[in-house]
């Protein structure tokens, strides 16, 4: 009876599983199939699971009409310069927190921690007057770097994922007298690949999808991301549904290759530590 009942769970859950991907990949879906269509459909807004006629016009128009290359070119310097600078920074003071040992590091790190109960929109308005009034540097690549070059979460996510490691092996590398930094670099970070890919991973996306700041920061058309440039690709009298839902899934791509480029790390970096001994 027991194995029964474990049984129905399990299809019950299975069941929602399978309802509840359908839900969420449709409009990924839809959005494809309408970058597809032929200029009537699109205009229409008819929806149809399968384009009767099948066209590229959407993205040539997405391309002819907008500065898309630029909007592409400048959301990967900012998000794969963010990425790096997250994960550098982000692993040194995580390993920092876990792994040394120097006066008020559980007084500064719960400060850091702190930090995070804060809404963004509370320090909002002070850091646009620290970028824009102070350091003068809107509508530059700095001023849409700068704020973000590392996080309080990703700090601690790294703190979290480095405490897991074994400190035997730090202990033996400086009986050998290898330096903190050879220490870091040669035993720590090959350890935390993993960790290390999954907050490649969020980061990169969190700033390649960060709409808000770029949307305050930037002026110029030629200095947008883009998804401030698709928000704001419209006609005078229209707005072109089949070309934004070319450029939604043009902007989609690097997100889906980097997800499938690295879920082999992504996986082992979810499940690491839910197995002991």
């Amino acid at each position: 009876m027991q194995s029964k009942g474990k049984i129905a769970v399990l299809g019950v859950s299975i069941t929602m599983l399978i309802i509840w991907g359908i839900i969420t990949i449709i409009p990924l879906y839809w959005m494809i199939i309408g970058s597809f269509q032929d200029s009537y459909a699109d205009a229409s807004m008819k929806i149809s699971m399968w384009p009767e006629v099948w066209s590229f016009e959407p993205f040539s128009r997405f391309f002819d009409k907008t500065m898309a290359w630029r909007w592409l070119l400048n959301s990967l310097i900012v998000s794969s310069i963010l990425t790096i600078t997250n994960v550098f920074f982000a692993s040194l003071a995580g390993y920092a927190f876990a792994k040394l040992h120097f006066p008020g590091r559980k007084t500064i790190f719960w400060i850091l921690l702190m930090t995070m109960m804060i809404p963004t929109q509370v320090t909002l308005i002070p850091l646009y007057i620290l970028v824009i009034d102070v350091f003068n540097l809107k509508d530059s690549y700095m001023g849409l770097i700068l704020p973000s070059i590392v996080s309080v979460g990703n700090i601690f996510l790294m703190k979290q994922y480095m405490s897991t490691l074994p400190t035997s092996l730090i202990h033996a590398a400086r009986i050998d007298a290898c330096s903190e930094f050879g220490i870091f670099y040669k035993i720590i970070l090959p350890m935390a690949k993993p960790g290390l890919s999954v907050l490649a991973i969020f980061s990169f996306v969190f700033h390649w999808n960060d709409f808000f700041w770029p949307l305050l920061v930037t002026e110029s058309e030629a200095m947008r991301t883009i998804q401030v440039g698709l928000a704001g690709f419209k006609f005078a009298d229209t707005t072109d549904f089949g070309a934004i839902m070319a450029g939604a899934t043009v902007a989609s791509l690097p997100m889906i290759v980097l997800f499938f480029a690295l879920q082999r790390y992504f996986l082992q970096g979810i499940t690491i530590g839910a197995v002991k001994g």
